[in-house]
């Protein structure tokens, strides 16, 4: 059956593909009635993530690392180990690894902060060449936005500075504490809940399809954190040789973040690079060296992404680059920080349950 006509336009010289016209018009209307629903779903989904998000946030993170741990508690059941004491072991190490990668990175955090007006001065006496574009930014914000000449100047009080901050640390200690307890639980039932959703279906094709999603986004995610992580630790541990070579203080805790950061795509490494370049202006007398730590860092993370993940990820993540963008987009606009973590586990997900849903199709169709 010819599904297309080649039509060529004399005029422009062109080839294009004149596509038969549709016998039936109601079977357009039904699809397009068919995607609008699902688009009009979508919208509502989104809105219901964003709005519940203090506690559909810190549930899927336990979500996604439970389902990363679960090989981990199945195994240590195989040798005689119950669920809750491993359950209970793993939750208190990642604990103990949180806490010591906090504390870490805290101590010079903290000290930058402090010097912040020190900084601050130093970094703008290194950027004097950019003095001269700020100044006409400047001067074209007064043109467009002119301040009005009778507005008066209010003092912040001590409490309006803090008021902020404990309106962001409250929900988060709740959610913290959210996510591991509900991270300790669906260890502990991991099991139970494996045994039971195969039981919510009725044929025996739908109970086996749900266990193999279910085994499979396991060790998907068990494998991905495994490799990322070792390609982390490598990152970390030659940036930090780099910035122990350039002479950057602190090159353990620049490796540490390095490392950490880079489980965000795009972001953390970016995160980076402004972190290099701050202590880079500190640090250096001139600007030329103070931009090679971060340009260093780009070619290595350009290295690492482009060739080093792709090469071992890529028949163990078959997500195109674009995939991983989106998604990242959309759980960073969604969530925030913790939702451009969780993009590419959540991607992993979404891609085993339709892989699974709507299996490939053999079939080639007409170019």
């Amino acid at each position: 059956m010819e599904f297309f006509r080649v039509r060529r336009d004399l005029r422009d010289g062109l080839i294009i593909n004149d596509p038969q016209p549709i016998e039936d018009g109601s079977a357009a209307w039904i699809t397009a009635a068919q995607v609008s629903t699902v688009g009009i779903f979508a919208l509502l989904a989104a809105l219901c993530l964003y709005l519940c998000s203090p506690v559909v946030l810190p549930t899927t993170a336990a979500l996604v690392v439970g389902l990363t741990m679960a090989p981990l508690v199945n195994r240590a059941k195989g040798v005689g180990i119950p669920s809750w004491v491993s359950a209970v072991v793993l939750v208190i190490l990642l604990m103990v690894v949180l806490g010591a990668i906090i504390t870490a990175i805290a101590a010079p955090v903290t000290e930058w902060i402090s010097r912040a007006p020190q900084i601050g001065e130093t970094i703008r006496q290194k950027l004097y060449v950019l003095d001269q574009p700020l100044n006409a930014l400047r001067d074209l914000q007064k043109v467009f936005l002119p301040a009005s000449d009778n507005a008066v100047s209010v003092q912040e009080s001590q409490l309006s500075m803090v008021t902020p901050v404990l309106a962001f640390v409250t929900p988060a200690v709740a959610q913290i504490v959210i996510f591991f307890v509900a991270l300790l639980f669906f260890l502990a039932s991991h099991g139970t809940i494996r045994r039971y959703l195969p039981s919510l279906f009725a044929e025996r094709e739908t109970k086996l399809r749900v266990i193999r999603i279910f085994n499979d986004i396991g060790r998907n995610l068990a494998s991905y954190l495994a490799m990322v992580t070792l390609i982390n630790v490598c990152l970390g541990l030659i940036v930090a040789a780099g910035a122990w070579a350039y002479g950057i203080p602190n090159p353990l805790i620049i490796g540490l973040m390095a490392g950490v950061l880079n489980y965000i795509p795009y972001i953390g490494p970016a995160c980076v690079v402004i972190i290099l370049l701050g202590v880079g202006l500190v640090t250096f007398p001139d600007l030329l060296h103070a931009l090679l730590p971060p340009a260093s860092f780009v070619v290595l993370t350009t290295i690492e992404g482009q060739i080093i993940s792709p090469t071992v990820l890529g028949s163990r993540l078959p997500l195109s680059p674009i995939a991983i963008f989106l998604a990242l987009v959309f759980w960073a606009w969604l969530w925030g920080p913790i939702g451009a973590l969780l993009a590419v586990p959540l991607s992993i997900i979404g891609r085993v349950i339709f892989h699974h849903v709507f299996p490939p199709d053999a079939r080639v169709l007409p170019g």
